[in-house]
C-alpha cells in the first residue's frame, strides 16, 4: 500500500529554520516523483516544492526559491524540504504527496498527485 507520512512540523520565529520529512513506504523513491504542498487557512492547497523520481530535478514555487531546499535519501526512503529564513506568510499545513507508478515527472499542480499524507502543520510567528 502506498503511503507517506510527513512530520517535522512546529512552531518557529520568523527568520528560523524547519526541516519537513516525507517518510514512503510501500514503494521506493524511484516509484514517482514527489512534492510538497502547503494550505494556509482560507486559501487554496498549493505547490511548494517537487523532485523527480528519475533524474532527481527539482522545482520550487518563486515564493520560497532561494529559502526552501527539498532533496531525498534513497537509503531511508525519505524527501525532505529543508525551510530557511521562515516567514509568518510561511504558515500553513504541509503536504507531502506522491504520483501514481511511473509518473516520474515532478510538477506543482496538485491534481497530478494520487496519494497524500495527512499534513504537518508549521507555524510562523513570535
Amino acid at each position: 500500500q502506498v503511503q507517506v507520512v510527513e512530520s517535522g512540523g512546529g512552531l518557529v520565529q520568523p527568520g528560523g529554520s524547519l526541516r519537513l520529512s516525507c517518510a514512503a513506504s510501500g514503494f521506493t523513491l524511484d516509484y514517482a516523483a514527489i512534492g510538497w504542498f502547503r494550505q494556509a487557512p482560507g486559501k487554496e492547497r498549493e505547490g511548494v516544492s517537487c523532485i523527480s523520481s528519475s533524474d532527481g530535478s527539482t522545482y520550487y514555487a518563486d515564493s520560497v526559491k532561494g529559502r526552501f531546499t527539498i532533496s531525498r535519501d534513497n537509503a531511508k526512503n525519505t524527501v525532505y524540504l529543508q525551510m530557511n529564513s521562515l516567514k509568518p506568510e510561511d504558515t500553513a499545513v504541509y503536504y507531502c504527496a506522491t504520483r501514481r507508478r511511473g509518473s516520474h515527472i515532478a510538477t506543482l499542480r496538485t491534481y497530478d498527485y494520487d496519494y497524500w499524507g495527512q499534513g504537518t502543520q508549521v507555524t510562523v510567528s513570535s
